[in-house]
């Protein structure tokens, strides 16, 4: 039975799809999108806009946005640590300048205050050389050094002993405010959205759905289960990801979820305040870019995350043990920090991919996985979609449109 929520007929014309070769199915939609994060919602809201398409977007969850993205640092990065053949870099770069454009457009609650990265040794000045060194290297990612004189005029309460490299393009968004939005474009483009349906299983329908797919959901207040039939379908499922890909690939395609949680703190004074996002010079084999401070489009001051990693995606309660360590490290660049102002705030989850020891450790780069699964007909799979995957959200959209119909 096909759940009443997104039950429609379609009428529009077959169309040629890039992403099949075989004869039209008359499916209950062209695209079914799994996963309402920032990544799910502007895939979807991408794909509704095709004329003489349908999608359906699918959460687990009661709202969208519920996990991952709302759950992080509302940063828009500008891609300084990826590499650059990474689609981490070229994603987060295109992803970022979309954004901006969308958010200044449509009144999205967002500010291009820019981020500071300090270092407090030699060792740290070194990193922030190679940072500098690559941005210099690729375009839309411009980084500059700030001077002792500036340093002082501009943030007075910062501390950088060995450097401070600055860049212009990072800022912050109201990340709620900014699904919302997708939400009611995906809908007025004549998406439909099927909240509380966890998906349970998926069928190719055909040789490796050549027909299409046959997805059941479960309704999470009744325990009903639904079929309903997508010419097409894109994993997004975030933490699920690796759960949806396992339903569908063979064993030996099958992957691991491991969980990094982050833990962030919120600061209850005035003082000492930053105009900017301020970061600690990287630091290989963290496993994270360092607990740092961000501002919240109130400008607000809190502190994360940390890198704690837990076997429990639903593990979202803040470790508070781990305070002594995150103050240890805030001093460091902000030593006029008061102590007792600094609680215990919210947590979040970020998904990361592997299979082995050395992805759990934190040590190693692992880059998004976005691909057309060869031998597979319409699916596409999005994989270890962790930060930067807010600010690439509406490029990885345009990504998975051209996989779709090249």
């Amino acid at each position: 039975m096909l759940f009443p929520t997104v039950r429609r007929q379609l009428t529009a014309k077959n169309v040629l799809r890039g992403f099949s070769t075989t004869a039209f199915r008359q499916a209950d939609f062209t695209h079914a999108v799994i996963g309402g994060g920032a990544v799910g919602l502007a895939i979807a809201r991408q794909l509704a806009a095709r004329e003489g398409t349908t999608t359906v977007l699918i959460e687990r969850n009661s709202r969208v946005g519920l996990e991952t993205s709302s759950r992080n640092s509302e940063v828009i990065h500008a891609g300084l640590y990826y590499g650059a053949t990474s689609l981490k870099t070229s994603l987060c770069i295109r992803g970022r300048q979309l954004m901006y454009a969308l958010c200044n457009e449509y009144a999205i609650p967002h500010r291009n205050i820019g981020k500071w990265i300090v270092a407090q040794s030699p060792q740290q000045y070194e990193e922030l050389l190679k940072v500098h060194n690559f941005t210099n290297s690729i375009e839309g990612a411009p980084t500059h050094f700030v001077s002792r004189e500036q340093a002082a005029r501009e943030e007075p309460f910062v501390q950088a002993k060995a450097g401070i490299l600055a860049s212009p393009t990072t800022g912050i968004i109201d990340s709620h405010a900014y699904m919302q939005f997708l939400l009611g474009d995906f809908q007025e483009r004549g998406g439909d959205l099927a909240l509380f349906s966890p998906v349970t299983g998926v069928e190719a329908l055909g040789e490796n759905g050549s027909q299409g797919w046959a997805i059941t959901t479960r309704d999470k207040q009744s325990g009903e289960e639904s079929t309903f039939t997508a010419e097409a379908i894109i994993n997004s499922a975030g933490l699920g990801a690796c759960e949806i890909n396992n339903m569908i690939l063979p064993p030996d395609r099958h992957q691991t979820q491991h969980y990094a949680k982050g833990n962030y703190f919120s600061y209850a004074a005035s003082t000492p305040s930053t105009k900017h996002l301020i970061y600690p010079a990287p630091e290989p084999g963290l496993g994270g870019l360092g607990t740092h401070l961000t501002l919240d489009i109130a400008g607000r001051i809190r502190f994360g995350p940390d890198v704690q990693w837990v076997d429990d995606p639903n593990d979202l309660a803040v470790d508070s043990s781990r305070l002594g360590e995150a103050i240890t490290q805030i001093k460091k660049f902000l030593p006029s920090v008061k102590e007792e102002a600094i609680v215990p705030d919210y947590a979040g989850i970020r998904p990361k991919l592997g299979k082995n020891s050395a992805v759990a450790a934190g040590k190693g780069f692992m880059d998004f996985v976005i691909r057309k699964e060869d031998g597979y007909e319409g699916f596409v799979n999005l994989l270890g979609i962790e930060s930067p995957g807010l600010t690439s959200s509406l490029a990885i959209a345009e990504m998975v449109e051209g996989l779709l119909y090249k």
